[in-house]
């Protein structure tokens, strides 16, 4: 079953992806995908199997577990990219939940809806070289995705990886951080229509970003919060249970970084799951002891990323509506005790809509407090 909640509503369903791909597999037609000249077209499957695997193949600094021949990997806006010669490119995958964008040379050719275990080919491209991007643009938790890496038509080849940007960014942070339901024209939709709308690749962290020329991540995780989630929902788990991990739905999973990621700035956006509904009578909280327990859960993770990523990072801690008082006093806090890299940024939501999924934030939603946050981050002191 697929459950989706209002406000910022998470949704949940049971299914692991196993990558089981093998050479020779024909690979079939994704529905909404197409080639760069309009019609769809299939070819023999041929997974990238090189030396030391995908990665060697691909640029991503998102969260993967790699598997040699595979990377698998659970959050949402995860992108992969590459470079290849000659006429046309396979993307080689195995996901039955989440949909993504393939993009050639900065323009999105394909969008492959719940793809499967297959290689979706783009085909009569011009005979040069050529960057092809594929990016993960929804959350998908309750199941594990996996990338084979790009494979070249015929004549051509798989170059070798883009460099990684000097840049790095990380945002934390629930459906709304995800871009939930942002290309939606309605705020009232089913489950599938939330899961068709949703594109992390236009949400206000990946334009920001781009904006800055940085690698990102965004770890978020709809209708979590820091101590309560949505409506009390799922009390037994808060988004601090699954920051840890590559894997969302395998308990117990933790991302190991390879040393590559070191982000110049976090961007923590957690609070509205917490405060944007009544305690329920059967909750454990009453208001006062709610905004406590944030305000102290918000001091220890903070405490938990200077800890993992030093002293150098700067960490900007977002608050808006009705914790926007309480991010203002953890980040006092931990001013006057001397951590002067973090700093509180407040989101203004004039002019927004709010036309997404359940009353989020549209694309122009994003594109707004994108134009708001890149000058803030752009203006730090001593951030890059």
């Amino acid at each position: 079953m697929y459950v989706t909640f209002s406000a910022a509503g998470w949704g949940r369903r049971r299914r692991v992806g196993v990558w089981a791909a093998a050479a020779g597999v024909v690979a079939s037609l994704v529905s909404g995908a197409s080639t760069a000249e309009g019609a769809p077209v299939a070819q023999a499957a041929r997974p990238f199997v090189g030396p030391t695997g995908v990665l060697a193949q691909v640029h991503t600094a998102g969260r993967v577990k790699d598997t040699g021949n595979t990377v698998q990997y659970s959050w949402p806006g995860v992108y992969f990219e590459g470079r290849v010669s000659g006429t046309g490119v396979g993307i080689a995958l195995n996901d039955s939940a989440a949909d993504y964008d393939v993009q050639v040379d900065g323009t999105t050719v394909a969008t492959l809806v719940t793809p499967g275990n297959t290689t979706h080919w783009i085909n009569g491209l011009s005979n040069r070289t050529h960057t092809v991007r594929l990016v993960k643009r929804n959350d998908t938790p309750w199941d594990t995705s996996a990338f084979g890496g790009f494979v070249a038509a015929p004549g051509g080849a798989v170059l070798s990886k883009p460099a990684a940007r000097k840049r790095q960014i990380e945002f934390i942070g629930d459906s709304l951080t995800v871009g939930y339901g942002n290309l939606s024209t309605s705020r009232t939709c089913t489950s599938d229509q939330l899961r068709r709308t949703t594109n992390s690749d236009v949400s206000y962290g990946a334009l920001t970003a781009r904006r800055l020329n940085a690698d990102y991540q965004i770890n978020g995780y709809s209708g979590l919060g820091m101590v309560r989630n949505y409506n009390g929902g799922r009390p037994d788990v808060t988004y601090r249970t699954f920051y840890d991990r590559a894997l969302q739905n395998v308990p117990g999973d933790v991302w190991q970084n390879p040393g590559t990621w070191r982000p110049q700035v976090v961007v923590v956006n957690l609070g509205t799951n917490d405060f944007s509904t009544a305690v329920n009578p059967d909750e454990p909280w009453t208001p006062d002891s709610l905004a406590a327990a944030y305000r102290s859960a918000y001091g220890d993770f903070l405490q938990k990323l200077r800890t993992r990523y030093g002293t150098g990072t700067t960490i900007v801690a977002v608050g808006a509506g009705q914790y926007a008082g309480h991010v203002q006093q953890v980040v006092k806090a931990r001013n006057d005790a001397g951590d002067r890299r973090v700093r509180h940024w407040f989101l203004d939501d004039s002019g927004l809509d709010f036309l997404g999924c359940d009353w989020h934030y549209s694309a122009h939603d994003d594109r707004v407090i994108s134009d708001r946050l890149t000058p803030f981050i752009a203006g730090l002191p001593r951030v890059w």
